[in-house]
Formats: structure tokens, C-alpha cells, sequence
């Protein structure tokens, strides 16, 4: 079992940016592909980000040119570098991880808990 830990997560002015980190403990980290969810309030979970296990992303159309996401699988970790931000990007951010490289929510079978990003105008 794969145990995610989010951090990075703030409050930060439109235009700003941030870098989300998740951290993983299995030491087969490197064989699963990596994701990043957010969930605004009142809002369903929607797909950011997800990174293949041989590195290769793909990008929710509403973040690409703004947010990249990598992994460095000598440290378990996995980034989301956020650029740009917006209002609309205000939501909590998961880290997911899976043995499917897909952009549903139930290709994912690890969770991080969640970290809180606040972008204000």
C-alpha cells in the first residue's frame, strides 16, 4: 500500500505561483503513474495533472501553459509547479497515485488527505 502526503499548499495572489509536493513511501513508487485532483467547495473532483511512471504528462486543458507536473522517483516525490494563478484555481489539491495512466478518478487507487490552495484578486 501507498501512503501520499501533500504539502505546499497557501495563500497566494492571482498571478502568483506555488509548488504542491507529494511524497510517496512505497519503494515502487517509480512503477505507477502519478496524478493531481482538485476539489473546489460545492464543487465534484476534477482532473489537473497526471504524470506516466517512464515521465511523460498530460494536462487538463484549464492549467496547460500555467502548471507542470514532475517526479523525481529517487526521492518518492511528485510535483505540481503552479504558475499563473487564478481565483478559479482556489481548491483543495490531491495527489493520486495508480497502475493506470488516465485522467479518471477511478484509475487512482491512492489518496493523499489534501492540501488547501487560496488564490486572491
Amino acid at each position: 500500500q501507498v501512503q501520499l502526503v501533500e504539502s505546499g499548499g497557501g495563500l497566494v495572489q492571482a498571478g502568483g505561483s506555488l509548488r504542491l509536493s507529494c511524497t510517496a513511501s512505497g519503494r515502487t513508487f517509480s512503477g505507477y503513474a502519478m496524478g493531481w485532483f482538485r476539489q473546489a467547495p460545492g464543487k465534484e473532483r476534477e482532473f489537473v495533472a497526471v504524470i506516466h511512471w517512464g515521465g511523460s504528462p498530460s494536462y487538463a486543458d484549464s492549467v496547460k501553459g500555467r502548471f507542470t507536473i514532475s517526479r523525481d522517483n529517487a526521492k518518492n516525490t511528485l510535483y505540481l509547479q503552479m504558475n499563473s494563478l487564478k481565483p478559479e484555481d482556489t481548491a483543495v489539491y490531491y495527489c493520486a497515485a495508480g497502475l493506470v495512466y488516465g485522467q479518471m478518478i477511478r484509475h487512482y487507487d491512492y489518496w493523499g488527505q489534501g492540501t488547501q490552495v487560496t488564490v486572491s484578486s
